[in-house]
């Protein structure tokens, strides 16, 4: 059973309909501390979305759960929220899981809407049998940037080249949308459910 992490920001029913597509269970809930593993999505803003987790008291648990060695997967805001800070409006500290910054994409044109190809530096659990590359939908202003090259999977490009893939143990992140973006997105989504199965 997998927990989509419920504190009022992201695409949960959509992230649920998504996995169950896949033959994946899942929950919707505001308590993940029994969760076997977790997928955090995430639209908005991050500050905002900072002050839900820790008023849910999410923020806390899912720090825990990831230092626990549980799968937990980061889906676009939720991806940023992984992160130590992010300069988003009056900028904010983020929950520190993964190691690195977030800050404005490099782009006269924002935000970024839409499909793009996204390259695989790397191998990773989360991108089995997708090849080399991938097109996913994206809806971001911001972007990660790891301080750990070694976390980094895969990349995109939109005025800049970004992180657009990251992974480091148990813990993944997709700064696009999978639950939107076709058979390649749900192939991402049954990898996940795969790892949590043999986590």
């Amino acid at each position: 059973m997998i927990a989509i992490a419920d504190y009022g920001m992201g695409n949960r029913r959509s992230v649920e309909k998504a996995l169950a597509h896949v033959g994946a269970e899942s929950v919707v809930t505001s308590d993940v501390r029994d969760a076997s593993a977790i997928i955090l999505p995430g639209v908005g803003a991050f500050p905002e979305a900072m002050r839900n987790l820790e008023r849910t008291g999410l923020g806390e648990a899912l720090i825990e759960r990831a230092a626990a060695g549980v799968p937990l997967l980061g889906i676009c805001l939720g991806m940023q929220l992984l992160f130590e800070s992010s300069s988003e409006h009056e900028g904010a500290s983020g929950l520190g899981i993964l190691p690195g910054t977030v800050t404005a994409l490099e782009s006269p044109r924002l935000p970024h809407i839409g499909w793009n190809l996204v390259t695989f530096e790397r191998e990773s659990a989360l991108t089995e049998g997708l090849g080399e590359a991938a097109a996913f939908y994206h809806v971001h202003s911001f972007a990660c940037r790891p301080s750990d090259a070694s976390d980094v999977v895969g990349t995109s490009e939109y005025g800049e080249r970004f992180v657009s893939v990251v992974e480091r143990g148990n813990v993944m992140a997709a700064q696009f949308h999978p639950e939107k973006s076709s058979a390649d997105g749900l192939r991402m989504l049954r990898n996940f459910a795969a790892v949590t199965v043999a986590a």
